[in-house]
């Protein structure tokens, strides 16, 4: 258990482990409907963090067995089990270094068309406004204060483990995909569903 955000966390080994020997485990893979659908560990559930947010007291009062948490580096699911501790379902775990550290150990993945993650996309995005307005600034000199901006934007993500343009970013419908089926995945929480 992380005392500083109150998640407990799993490295891959022992989620795989945990997987193999107890059917009634979920992954519930919090990324954006695009990066699910690039890849995904099989038989997980797609539930965005931005409909976490959006189903909350739903998906605390229908949570039943063992859930694991995943994203693509462990940041996005981190925040989806804190707000889920807070909220009172304390059985959620991540696991840690989300799908980057699952494919590298070798875990079972579904691919399909191929996206790019939503991590890399803010660092693109952010890189080149930085670049555009260093470039702008030799015309315009106050375009530098635009750098400065972003900067000062990515240091507030890093000290509180959000990121604004990250979720912006999500409802482009480039990261939609094929979409989210909430109501599925959220079904697949419930305790009848899963024989828990």
């Amino acid at each position: 258990m992380n005392a500083k955000n109150g998640s407990s966390a799993m490295d891959v080994a022992t989620a795989r482990a945990l997987i193999a020997n107890n059917p009634d485990v979920l992954i519930v893979d919090v990324r954006t409907p695009g990066e699910f659908e690039t890849a995904h560990v099989p038989a997980s559930i797609n539930l965005p963090l931005d409909q976490v947010d959006a189903q909350l007291g739903r998906i605390v009062n229908d949570a039943g067995g063992r859930m694991l948490l995943m994203c693509q580096s462990g940041n996005r699911a981190t925040q989806a089990c804190t707000k889920l501790a807070k909220a009172g379902l304390t059985g959620a775990t991540v696991i840690t270094g989300g799908m980057n550290a699952w494919i590298a150990a070798g875990g079972p993945v579904e691919r399909g068309r191929e996206r790019w993650s939503l991590e890399r996309q803010v660092r693109l995005i952010a890189g080149g406004i930085v670049v555009l307005s260093i470039v702008a600034s030799i015309w315009v000199p106050p375009a530098r204060f635009v750098a400065g901006f972003i900067g000062a934007g990515l240091t507030f993500a890093a000290l509180t483990n959000t990121c604004a343009m990250g979720a912006l970013l999500s409802r482009l419908p480039y990261n939609r995909g094929a979409g989210c089926d909430v109501n599925a995945s959220l079904g697949r929480l419930r305790r009848e569903g899963r024989g828990v």
